[in-house]
């Protein structure tokens, strides 16, 4: 599987991990499969709404969650992930992030070192739910 993500989509995730640093930002993915091809076409930014270890951990809500899926319905999208970023550490899942995830969706990391957001790596969750598999990120043209 691949994630193609335009230049605005890439630039509009980093910014979010970047204006959120030092705590983890947390955002939803639309777009629409083509095959192996997942084209995000657009995100929604959600708020982190985990209480405390936000530097270190994300919450979003299942309002949160109906929330994008109405707005993917609308705009003839599929919600097809959910990206977050890792404050000063690397843009691989960890335990928690495992445990929190759902087998089909994408999920896109962003490393923040130092409030500078770096490598943006992209993960599925097996359908065992026995850890992730790395997805290819692929940056395409606008349009």
């Amino acid at each position: 599987m691949k994630l193609l993500l335009t230049p605005a989509v890439e630039a509009a995730i980093r910014e979010h991990a970047r204006a959120e640093y030092p705590h983890e930002c947390c955002g939803a993915l639309l777009g629409r499969e083509e095959g192996a091809l997942r084209v995000i076409q657009q995100i929604i930014r959600l708020a982190n709404e985990r209480a405390d270890e936000r530097e270190r951990r994300f919450y979003v809500s299942p309002q949160q969650v109906l929330m994008a899926e109405r707005h993917a319905r609308e705009t003839g999208l599929l919600l097809l992930g959910f990206y977050h970023s890792h404050p000063d550490h690397p843009a691989a899942p960890s335990e928690y992030d495992r445990e929190h995830a759902l087998p089909y969706y994408s999920y896109p990391i962003v490393s923040v070192v130092q409030g500078v957001p770096t490598e943006l790596r992209s993960w599925r969750l097996r359908e065992d739910r026995t850890g992730f598999d790395e997805e290819s990120v692929v940056p395409v043209p606008e349009g």
